[in-house]
């Protein structure tokens, strides 16, 4: 337990609603009017919010796609999960009164969980949910790191962070703590002062927390503590048992807050479908602008994918009003990289004006530096220590933070000493990130991708500079080694800036056009022997989209031609278009409700090489197959996995044998089947 000095009077305060009134005040004053990505232009958030799809029920689990690639596989929920609405984040996903202290909120970077974090607090503050709640302490962990080390009393921390507290005082917030911990309680209904501590972002966390209670030391609350003592004193319940915590988190470090002290987790699933529509409508004031946004969003595969996160709607939108506005006739971006340039080329256009050509390219060239170095960190908020790292002085990120206002962001503080800085997306970090490695490598030969620059390569790089199928090549190893997928979308932007058609977009930052298609061609061939090589279902996903990005569709026509015109011959696939097929069933929505093997192949060869497809559909037909007890154990190891669909199974007419029912039993018997 933390100690409190029982010898020291704590005066009672005025009673808990006159506080509660204060605070929904200041919450009003702040959350009420917001801006989006980062445009200036303030907006009502009532306005421009537009419903996420959020989901309790199912455990964070271990990814291998890159997140923000995770909804590739198929956007849909799992009848294991069941969609809730943000007011009930602290309900019993079964429906039953089981008490609910933590929730780890989860999602991809870019989903939307800051905005979700908002919009919660603003409905509770104009009382139009979750009154219950006498006070709520929203925090960031990108605020909290620059506290690392120092002490506070958790009043003293709630003041510094919060600002919108400043009519509670510190004396009355003690008053407050100190009830709740002598209380002893730890039931948050019982509890004579209801609180909700949230914590928004911990995989920005630089904080040493540790959440085991024999490590943590009692203290007095109401004294000056290690802020990382209070924190993990506060989350792992050590400190105020009753009071309740919210935590979101990208998927990546939801590991961080041990399993037992989490009562249940959500996942912010972003934009479904209608939802992505609807937000373009709301963004949009011309009818006829947001239904031509809408219709281009709806015939690029990548693009309709990467919609469902809400910043990248954001991008999408400020790049194709502009380009409809100004641009008559003419194609608009349909891949990635395409997308991504006319972003950048958006901002620089828009700032050249007033800074002139030169000096944009001089700090976009930093800003690709800074992306790149931080990337390989991991870093997706900067302090001032890691500008100066890559070589960035302080008062540079200001400038770069006031000309591009769109990618690069200081943030809002309170104390203008606690400088941070980010990017507006991991997207738009990695996009840059690959600019930085391509334009060193067409400038100098250096590919930053190799670990060590030994003198023998350094004289090899002076004697004969190297082509850039070779950077292509390392990058390609690189992405398909790595365990999470982190540097897939990485890959797509490099690929896609050797293009030169993307590379004449940006005539002033992309001097040297140097790829060929002849160049190109041999990307795409070490692309396709890659895809014939058995690799993971994730990796030969993105495979085939860095295909796209270098417009090579070569191996997906063939199968589309095929299926087509109704003579795919399975007996003659090779590996690669194998790959092909599982690729364009997992993209083609309508296909995944039901999976009937017999249109493919009634093999049990087809059927292992369309386990993917098995596991994404929702109905499964393999009746009369020619199945026998070797299906069985991957059926079941598809029934048994958490990211499964399949509730109906037929395998009528096959020969299982009594070992491959057992097998299959044991699938069948999963929780997550």
């Amino acid at each position: 337990m933390f100690d409190t000095d029982e010898t020291v009077p704590v005066p009672e305060p005025r009673p808990i609603r006159y506080y509660q009134q204060k605070l929904q005040s200041n919450f009003q004053d702040t959350f009420k009017v917001t801006t989006e990505g980062w445009e200036e232009d303030e907006q009502l958030l009532v306005d421009i919010y537009t419903e996420l799809y959020i989901t309790a029920g199912r455990d964070v689990h271990v990814n291998t796609q890159h997140e923000v690639l995770q909804i590739d596989k198929v956007w849909k929920p799992s009848d294991t999960e069941t969609q809730i609405q943000p007011r009930d984040i602290f309900k019993h996903p079964s429906g039953k009164d089981i008490p609910i202290r933590t929730v780890l909120t989860n999602g991809i970077a870019g989903i939307g969980k800051t905005f979700l974090v908002h919009k919660f607090v603003l409905d509770w503050a104009e009382e139009r949910t979750n009154q219950d709640v006498h006070l709520i302490f929203p925090f960031t962990f990108r605020a909290l790191n620059s506290l690392q080390g120092k002490e506070f009393g958790l009043a003293e921390l709630i003041h510094d962070c919060i600002h919108e507290t400043k009519d509670i005082t510190v004396e009355a917030l003690n008053y407050i703590f100190t009830a709740l911990q002598s209380s002893g309680t730890s039931s948050y209904k019982k509890s004579r002062f209801k609180l909700l501590f949230v914590f928004d972002g911990l995989d920005e966390n630089r904080l040493h927390l540790d959440f085991d209670v024999n490590n943590i030391p009692s203290v007095d609350v109401t004294k000056s503590t290690k802020i990382e003592v209070l924190l993990s004193g506060l989350i792992s319940g050590k400190l105020l048992r009753s009071a309740r915590l919210w935590i979101t988190t990208r998927p990546a470090a939801a590991n961080q807050i041990p399993q037992n002290l989490v009562n249940t987790t959500t996942e912010v699933r972003g934009f479904t479908d209608p939802q992505k529509e609807e937000y373009f409508r709301k963004r949009s004031r011309d009818e006829e602008e947001a239904s031509s946004i809408i219709s281009h969003m709806k015939k690029s595969r990548s693009l309709h994918i990467m919609c469902h996160i809400p910043v990248f709607c954001w991008i999408t939108a400020t790049v194709l009003e502009e380009l409809l506005r100004t641009r008559e006739g003419g194609d608009l971006p349909r891949t990635l990289t395409e997308m991504y340039i006319e972003f950048l080329r958006f901002q620089i256009d828009h700032t050249q004006k007033k800074y002139g050509l030169e000096k944009c390219i001089q700090y976009i060239k930093s800003l690709a530096k800074l992306a790149f170095e931080q990337l390989q960190k991991g870093n997706l908020i900067f302090y001032e220590k890691d500008l100066r790292d890559s070589g960035i002085d302080v008062s540079e990120a200001s400038v770069y933070s006031g000309v591009f206002t769109e990618i690069f962001k200081e943030e809002r503080r309170r104390k203008k000493k606690d400088k941070m800085f980010s990017f507006v997306h991991l997207s738009v970090q990695e996009f840059l990130a690959a600019l930085h490695v391509h334009l060193t490598f067409i400038n100098t030969g250096i590919n930053l991708l190799e670990e060590e620059r030994t003198t023998f390569k350094k004289l090899k790089v002076f004697l004969k500079k190297p082509e850039l199928k070779h950077l292509h090549q390392r990058a390609l190893d690189e992405a398909l080694q790595s365990p999470n997928g982190h540097l897939d979308l990485f890959l797509r932007f490099l690929l896609g800036l050797s293009l030169p058609t993307n590379q004449n977009l940006l005539p002033g930052l992309l001097t040297q056009t140097t790829s060929s298609s002849q160049i190109n061609q041999k990307t795409v061939k070490y692309i396709k022997k890659k895809i014939s090589e058995n690799v993971s279902v994730e990796r030969s996903i993105n495979l085939f989209h860095c295909l796209n990005e270098l417009k090579d569709v070569s191996l997906e026509e063939e199968i589309q031609q095929s299926l087509r015109s109704g003579r795919l011959s399975t007996d003659e696939l090779s590996p690669a278009q194998w790959s092909a097929l599982v690729f364009i069933l997992l993209s083609s929505g309508e296909d995944l409700d039901v999976f009937d093997l017999k249109k493919y192949s009634a093999s049990e060869e087809a059927l292992l090489r369309l386990l993917p497809v098995v596991k994404a559909s929702k109905k499964v037909v393999l009746s009369g197959c020619n199945l026998s007890e070797r299906s069985c154990g991957a059926l079941s190891s598809v029934l048994s996995s958490q990211s499964s669909s399949v509730t109906e199974l037929d395998l009528t007419n096959n020969n299982l044998q009594d070992s491959g029912v057992e097998s299959l039993s044991a699938g069948l018997e999963s929780p997550h089947c």
